[in-house]
């Protein structure tokens, strides 16, 4: 969500896991009647759903699907629970982007109902809490995602953001290096990583090497310059830091509300960046 930390999922990854969620094998498809003149016509709904021209159009297609064929008459049919778990899902995802969060939260909950075997929702449903600030709720649902797949980046990475969230930076670094190490192109990760290790007040020369790294990496990788600035300029390196700063594109970064409500910056870097944009 803010600040492309939280990430939501458009993956309906399938698991084991603990009771109420992700749990039970994945559908067979091939078992379906591709003949099902419902199945078509749902299917068709969320394709379009998919291919909508913008968010409000996907949301009212899949309130469409959700409304035609979430019935009695359908419940027994095979493929019931994948495609209303995905339009519940989907929909969700579509409220989410739109920030209607409370109603996201209800779709989820009814896409696990239907599709106890996707981790997806599970995923977002924790993405949605921690956008509304319930940090231990969040942390419950990434925990459930990991118990399913311990090798899902995206439950380690958004798992890093609820703990950040709750000031456990040690657990917060922990998440970000899992899931940098199981997926390297999360860039972001990698830059949390060194960011809740600098808040947790570890090395500070290790951040940096970190940080210069990425940099190095991803030259036009707005963040780790952002984050060097700041870090460099507190510890007296000033040229460096205004270096570093001159590589920063992104005007947001000089705005310290948006670092604390959006990027989600921890408090030890914001005051560091603060300083910098005050030259004190």
């Amino acid at each position: 969500m803010a600040g492309g930390l939280g990430l939501l999922a458009g993956r309906q990854a399938l698991a084991g896991g603990r009771a109420g969620a992700v749990t039970g094998p994945a559908p067979d498809r091939s078992r379906w009647n591709a003949r099902d003149p419902a199945l078509r016509k749902a299917a068709q709904l969320g394709q379009s759903a998919l291919e909508a021209r913008d968010v409000a159009e996907e949301e009212k297609l899949l309130t469409q699907l959700i409304g035609q064929f979430d019935g009695a008459q359908y419940r027994g049919r095979e493929w019931y629970g994948d495609i209303l778990g995905r339009a519940y899902g989907d929909r969700g995802n579509a409220r989410a982007r739109q920030g209607k969060l409370k109603a996201a939260l209800g779709d989820y909950d009814a896409s696990i109902e239907r599709a106890p075997w996707a981790a997806d929702p599970v995923l977002n449903k924790g993405v949605a809490l921690e956008a509304m600030g319930d940090f231990p709720g969040a942390i419950e649902c990434y925990e459930e995602v990991l118990e399913a797949n311990p090798s899902d980046p995206a439950g380690w990475n958004n798992l890093g953001n609820a703990k950040l969230g709750m000031g456990d930076w040690a657990g917060a670094a922990r998440g970000y290096d899992e899931a940098a190490r199981l997926a390297p192109q999360f860039s972001f990760s990698r830059c949390n990583y060194a960011i809740a290790l600098y808040q947790g007040a570890e090395d500070d020369a290790a951040v940096t090497k970190t940080l210069q790294s990425l940099t190095r990496k991803y030259p036009n990788f707005d963040d780790p310059h952002a984050a060097l600035t700041a870090i460099l300029w507190d510890a007296g390196e000033r040229d460096k830091a205004e270096d570093e700063w001159l590589r920063v594109e992104d005007p947001r970064y000089g705005d310290i509300a948006w670092l604390v409500k959006e990027r989600r910056w921890p408090t030890r870097l914001t005051a560091a960046m603060a300083r910098f944009i005050a030259k004190a």
